[in-house]
């Protein structure tokens, strides 16, 4: 049985309106909070109809509710967990850090999709989405502590798999994700000497820039041989004095 995907939409917004709302687990105030978020969510859906498919699949939406509560559930403990290590770095500043960028591929390819997982990781502390490559379909997230970083996405595909049921992906959670790459791979850098780009040049092949006063200093024997010649030009410079002198004298007589 298909619907119009924005009475879906603004159903969904009415629910999120509850969670939202932080309303008291009483069955009256579910039911109110429940009902204004329909009120405001129908007619927004409405609105911006033309952003959604026509039609959606009903039974699709309600064989992800039990995914949907999953995913809610595991959220909420990581922004627990996020939210103590993240007090406990504060009032303990000499608790290591180690801010690094991660580089996660995603098996999600809807927008919607995309969307839950990054603001997922926007919202819990610790952790942000600095940018979505679409050409990859990856992720750059920068976390606080990177030092091991398959702790990092653990939960961030935990929500993947999840995502993968509710927003009726094409891939599964069978699927085995792709690999992450910590951004830059050689972070943090190591230390660099002056005379590492001369290494890297001689390997290479190509020449260096260096000065005459380089060359003197690095060839003793072009030293002596510079001598030797100023020797002889002041040797030949002497030779032309006397010489000159010599003719003077024999004009003279």
């Amino acid at each position: 049985m298909k619907v119009r995907r924005w009475l879906v939409a603004g159903l969904l917004f009415g629910a999120l309106w509850v969670f939202v709302r932080g309303a008291s687990l009483t069955p009256r105030s579910l039911l109110a909070n429940f009902v204004v978020g329909v009120a405001v969510g129908l007619p927004v859906a409405y609105l911006f109809r033309r952003l959604y498919e026509e039609e959606v699949e009903i039974t699709q939406p309600i064989t992800a509710i039990p995914y949907v509560i999953r995913y809610v559930l595991v959220f909420f403990k990581e922004i627990l967990v996020a939210n103590v290590d993240v007090a406990y770095r504060v009032f303990a500043p000499g608790t290591p850090i180690d801010p690094q960028v991660i580089f996660v591929p995603l098996r999600v390819q809807t927008s919607f999709g995309i969307t839950t997982i990054a603001n997922s990781i926007t919202v819990t502390p610790g952790t942000i989405t600095l940018d979505h490559d679409t050409d990859e379909n990856a992720l750059y997230v920068h976390v606080i502590d990177g030092r091991d970083p398959e702790a990092i996405v653990e939960p961030i595909r935990t929500w993947e798999d999840y995502a993968l049921r509710i927003f009726d992906e094409e891939r599964s959670p069978e699927d085995p994700p792709p690999e992450i790459t910590v951004h830059p791979p050689d972070y943090p850098p190591e230390p660099k000497r002056a005379t590492d780009h001369l290494d890297a040049a001689q390997s290479t092949g190509e020449s260096t820039d260096v000065g005459p006063d380089d060359e003197a200093a690095a060839d003793p024997e072009a030293d002596r041989e510079s001598e030797t010649d100023v020797g002889s030009r002041d040797e030949s410079d002497t030779d032309v004095d006397s010489n000159g002198q010599t003719g003077g004298e024999n004009d003279g007589r």
